[in-house]
C-alpha cells in the first residue's frame, strides 16, 4: 500500500494536469509534504537497531558475568566507554542522515547508564537504595534527552519514571510515604517533550497521571480524588471541543484531548462506582454515578466520536463495562446461571447493534461532508 505522502504527491501531480492548481502551488505543496513526512524505518535500519541493542545487552552482560576477573579502572571504563560510544556514536550518525541506528545508539546508552549504576553501586557499596537508582537513570535519561533533543530518549525518561510509580506504589521498595514526588517527575518531563517534540511522551505522561491517581485513590480516600478527577475531565473534553484550536496549540496532542478527558472520566467513574457498589445503603448513588456514566459515554460519541475512531472505541468499552457491573451489582440476585448468560447475550447483541448504526451514521456522515 501506498504510503500517505507518495499519495498526495501523485494527488499534486493529477491537480496539476487536470488545471486546478498552477505549477508554482504543485511545487510549494510538494515541499511542504516532504517537509512533513515521517521518515519510515527500512528493513535494514531495523536490522541495525535491533544489532545496536544486542551489543549493548551482550557488553554489559559480559561486563557483569566477568566483573570479579576484570580490574576496577577497567571496569568503570568499559561501562562509561559504552555509554560515550552510545551517546556520541548516535550523534554522528544521526548528523549522516542515519537518525534510526543513531537514536537506537542513544537508547543503548541509556541502558548502559541503567546497568552502571547498578553495577559500580555494588563495586564501591555506595549507599542509597533502588528507588534513588531508578530517580538518578531516569534524570540522567532526562538530561540526555534535552541535550541531544531527542524523541525516543524522552519516552524512555518517561518509562523509568512510571517504572518508578509502580514499584513504589506497590510497596517493592517497602516505602515509608505515598510517591508524590511522581506529580513533579510528569511536570519536568511534561515540559521537556515539547523542547523535544515528543508528542508520545505527553500521551505516556498522561496515562501514568490517571495511574498515579488511582493509586491515590486506593491509598487514600477514593470519593475525594475520583469526584475532582471527574469534573476536571469533564471541564478537558469540553474545552478541547468547544476551543479546540488553542487547546492543541498549547497541548499538542494531536487532537486526542478528548480521548483522554474520555478515559479520565470513566476511570474517576469507576473508581466512584467501585467504592460505592459495597454498600447497600449506597445503591441509590452507584444508579446515579452509572447514569451519570452513560449520559457521558452518550455525550462523549455525540461530540467527539465523528472526529475519532479511538474515542468511539473507548466509548464502546466503557459502556460494555457500565452495562457488566450494572448487572453484577444491581441484578445478580434477580437471575440464575442461565439467566445470566441469556442477559450477557442479549446485551451484547444490543450493544454490537448500538455500534454498528453509529459506525453507519458516522460514515455516512463523512461521506457527505466530503460530498459538500
Amino acid at each position: 500500500m501506498a504510503s500517505y505522502s507518495s499519495r498526495v504527491r501523485s494527488d499534486i501531480a493529477r491537480w496539476q494536469q487536470a488545471g486546478l492548481i498552477d505549477a508554482p502551488t504543485a511545487v510549494a505543496l510538494t515541499r511542504d509534504v516532504e517537509a512533513n513526512e515521517r521518515k519510515s524505518l527500512s528493513f535494514g535500519s531495523i536490522l541495525a537497531m535491533m544489532a545496536a541493542l544486542l551489543f549493548g545487552a551482550a557488553t554489559l552482560i559480559f561486563i557483569a558475568a566477568n566483573w570479579e576477573v576484570i580490574p576496577r579502572l577497567v571496569r568503570v571504563a568499559a561501562l562509561f566507554a559504552v555509554i560515550l560510544a552510545g551517546y556520541v556514536g548516535g550523534a554522528v550518525l544521526k548528523m549522516r542522515d542515519h537518525a534510526a541506528i543513531g537514536e537506537a545508539l542513544w537508547i543503548v546508552a541509556a541502558a548502559a547508564f541503567g546497568g552502571s549504576i547498578a553495577l559500580i553501586g555494588q563495586m564501591y557499596h555506595l549507599s542509597g537504595d533502588e528507588a534513588s537508582a531508578l530517580i538518578t537513570w531516569g534524570a540522567g535519561t532526562a538530561l540526555a534527552a534535552v541535550a541531544l533533543r531527542s524523541n525516543p530518549l524522552t519516552v524512555a525518561a518517561v518509562g523509568i519514571a512510571d517504572a518508578w510509580l509502580f514499584l513504589r506504589g506497590f510497596d517493592y521498595f517497602r516505602r515509608t510515604e505515598f510517591p508524590h514526588l511522581f506529580v513533579v517527575m510528569a511536570l519536568i518531563l511534561f515540559a521537556v517533550s515539547f523542547w523535544t517534540r515528543s508528542q508520545a511522551a505527553r500521551h505516556l505522561i498522561i496515562l501514568s497521571v490517571l495511574f498515579y491517581l488511582v493509586l491515590l485513590a486506593m491509598e487514600y480516600d477514593t470519593l475525594q480524588v475520583a469526584i475532582p478527577l471527574v469534573a476536571a475531565s469533564v471541564l478537558l473534553f469540553t474545552a478541547a471541543i468547544f476551543a479546540a484550536g488553542p487547546v492543541e496549540r498549547v497541548l499538542q496532542l494531536g487532537g486526542r484531548l478528548p480521548l483522554h478527558a474520555l478515559i479520565g472520566f470513566l476511570t474517576g467513574l469507576a473508581m466512584i462506582q467501585f467504592e460505592l457498589a459495597d454498600e447497600s445503603s449506597y445503591n441509590s448513588g452507584f444508579a446515579i454515578a452509572s447514569a451519570v456514566a452513560l449520559a457521558g459515554i452518550v455525550a462523549a460519541i455525540v461530540l467527539g466520536g465523528r472526529e475519532s475512531r479511538g474515542l468511539r472505541w473507548v466509548a464502546y468499552a466503557g459502556f460494555a463495562f457500565e452495562l457488566a457491573i450494572i448487572y453484577v451489582v444491581m441484578l445478580q440476585s434477580m437471575l440464575d446461571t442461565a439467566g445470566f448468560f441469556l442477559a450477557a447475550a442479549v446485551l451484547l447483541a444490543v450493544l454490537a447493534f448500538i455500534i454498528i448504526r453509529i459506525e453507519k451514521r458516522m460514515n455516512a456522515s463523512n461521506m457527505t461532508g466530503a460530498a459538500a
